[in-house]
């Protein structure tokens, strides 16, 4: 096996070790990015919503509530703001969603699937759970969700939702007395749940992937050509010039040029021995002859 076979075979095991782990972290972080990104994306959208929420609470409501009596204007209320306006966004973003999904609802679109259903139940049973992320496969791709709980911290809420008896006529009329009713102070009744694809965070990794890989491909097929080139001229033609003169001097052929010596690497120093060599063999043939 000649060296730059050896030479080569180390070199290649060298980069298929280092482009599968370069390969593997790359992809890794690109994909960890992705769902970073997306992320970030879901959690502006749901402080979208708990600001459409809060302006509905301290700038709108204070000026309908008086007319609750007479006719129930859903506007006044915050899930129902934040709801309309997201759905809004949702034209020219249709798989954005967001939902305020409650296991009791007084509007029957808020009732929640059954993934979503879960996660209420899981902010029930883990009452110290502030925020739940996850993904879900779905017919246009992967979905990325983040969720919070909804939880009934003002007594103002009750007004509505604790008896059909307390409750405006006026809602009643809309909604029915059947449901929405029976909800307690500081309990969980749903969640605030926001859903974002991830096709195009993913395919953009998948994109930024490929490139990486193939530039470093590339990359190291320019380095393996300038190796073997450096390879070629720097050891292998060199050794093999004297590999040649040393054939030909072993059979008595002295007319063979001595190497040049400069510089002061490995070659020039066997260079510099080989002339040596070939000198004191030279001398004593000739002390043998004479």
């Amino acid at each position: 096996m000649g060296l730059r076979l050896k030479f080569n075979l180390v070199l290649l095991v060298v980069f298929l070790a280092g482009f599968a782990v370069t390969g593997y972290v790359s992809r890794s972080l690109l994909d960890r990015h992705a769902r970073a990104q997306v992320l970030g994306e879901a959690r502006l959208v749901l402080e979208a919503a708990l600001a459409i929420r809060s302006y509905t609470v301290e700038r709108v409501r204070p000026h309908l509530i008086g007319q609750l009596d007479r006719q129930f204007l859903p506007q006044t209320v915050p899930a129902f703001a934040a709801t309309e306006t997201l759905n809004e966004l949702r034209k020219k973003y249709p798989n954005y969603a967001y939902k305020e999904a409650t296991l009791n609802p007084t509007n029957l679109r808020d009732r929640p699937a059954d993934w979503e259903a879960d996660l209420i139940h899981n902010f029930r049973n883990h009452a110290t759970d502030t925020e739940v992320s996850g993904q879900r496969d779905t017919p246009v791709g992967p979905l990325l969700y983040i969720a919070h709980p909804i939880r009934i911290e003002s007594p103002a809420c009750l007004q509505c939702h604790s008896t059909p008896d307390a409750a405006p006529p006026s809602m009643l009329r809309i909604y029915g007395s059947a449901n929405g009713f029976g909800w307690n102070l500081n309990e969980v009744v749903g969640a605030q749940v926001v859903s974002v694809p991830m096709s195009v965070p993913l395919e953009n990794a998948a994109q930024a992937f490929r490139t990486f890989m193939i530039s470093l491909a590339a990359v190291f097929v320019m380095v393996f050509v300038v190796l073997n080139l450096l390879l070629s001229w720097l050891i292998i033609q060199p050794v093999s010039r004297m590999s040649a003169a040393a054939d030909k001097i072993s059979t008595g052929d002295f007319d063979q040029p001595e190497f040049a010596e400069t510089g002061s690497d490995e070659v020039a120093v066997l260079a510099s021995s080989f002339n040596r060599m070939r000198r004191s063999l030279e001398k004593a043939m000739q002390m043998i002859d004479g």
